[in-house]
């Protein structure tokens, strides 16, 4: 067996017997888990392997390091599914079942759930039917008004029951800034497209911050900011009788700081580039609205609409960092659709 493929400068000692393709080789194997299944679906993201069994999901984090996400070490894994389950409980609470340890046994075999030896971490999950996604859904063409009120009642309770953020409106406001400004570079930087387009988005959404800082002020003295779900796209919700959303961003509280309109506003914008019905944003927010008296300004929804569209930009041009990245022309491509949408929404 071969040493993880850990980034340069790790110091991760436990897990070296074993390097990351014995683990997903072992995990692919039916026999592996301890409830039987008649097969294993190993899907690949960009920082996990996903093993699907006939009824439960394990993920597996790979050894990696990023700016905001440290995955190095068996530690550092270990604190961050721990942080997964806890954190998803919140809008899946029946979803994220415990923490698993991957082991070598006494003669150093891997083993799922117990072993000698601890090498490696897992999340387990239920697995949930993959056609009752909202994004499958949408692209079926069968999403309904009553699908999307329920997902909106679903959030609009957790968002009454949440905590709220200690922020400063001067703060909340310049946070903002300073991520357009980063967009705008990392975008100039990475990506093919024209800086005259990316400053233009970046521009006008500078002008907004100065001219509207009351809008985002209000919603700090109101109380609006809170511990929300921070990644709410429409491949985390799937519509079961009960909502539930999946797929949280547990590794930086300060990325879960979030106004719900802000949230709903990213929803929104992902729902419709998915090719979703006209009425989402209507529905999501006027659900939202009647169940908790919020009723956020249009401008401010729409500033929301394109900073998330203009970030989305930011994060699909990323991939093209990665070493190992097998189509550079799809998140190019990606990252274009998300600029053109901001383009559009500039408040």
């Amino acid at each position: 067996m071969t040493r993880d493929d850990l980034e340069p400068g790790s110091k991760e000692k436990d897990a070296f017997r074993v390097s990351l393709a014995d683990k997903v080789a072992f995990l692919e194997r039916p026999q592996s888990f301890a409830e039987p299944t008649t097969g294993v679906e190993a899907v690949e993201t960009h920082m996990s392997w996903v093993f699907l069994t006939d009824d439960y999901a394990y993920k597996l984090k790979k050894p990696v390091r990023f700016k905001l996400l440290n995955l190095a070490t068996l530690e550092d894994r270990r604190r961050n599914c721990e942080a997964e389950v806890l954190w998803n409980r919140r809008l899946a609470p029946d979803v994220y079942l415990r923490v698993v340890a991957l082991g070598l046994d006494e003669k150093g075999g891997l083993v799922l759930g117990r072993g000698v030896r601890v090498v490696d971490w897992l999340v387990k999950m239920r697995r949930l039917p993959a056609e009752k996604m909202l994004d499958r859904v949408i692209a079926s063409g069968k999403v309904e008004r009553a699908d999307l009120r329920r997902v909106a009642e679903t959030l609009a309770a957790f968002y009454q029951r949440a905590p709220r953020a200690e922020i400063e409106a001067e703060e909340y406001r310049l946070r903002f800034g300073r991520e357009v400004e980063e967009i705008g570079r990392e975008l100039e930087e990475i990506s093919p497209i024209p800086k005259s387009r990316i400053d233009a988005v970046s521009t006008e959404l500078l002008g907004f911050l100065r001219r509207r800082a009351d809008l985002l002020g209000a919603r700090v003295r109101e109380g609006r900011i809170v511990e929300a779900h921070g990644d709410l796209r429409p491949e985390h919700v799937c519509l079961l009788p009960q909502p539930v959303v999946i797929d949280c961003l547990e590794f930086d509280p300060e990325l879960r700081l979030l106004d719900p309109a802000d949230e709903l506003s990213f929803l929104t914008v992902e729902c419709e580039l998915a090719g979703g019905p006209p009425f989402i944003e209507q529905v999501l927010f006027g659900t939202y609205s009647e169940r908790t008296s919020d009723r956020p300004p249009p401008p401010l929804v729409r500033f929301y609409k394109t900073f998330r569209a203009f970030l989305r930009a930011k994060i699909s041009i990323w991939h093209l960092k990665d070493r190992d990245v097998k189509n550079s022309e799809k998140w190019v491509s990606k990252t274009d659709r998300y600029l053109q949408a901001a383009e559009r929404l500039v408040p």
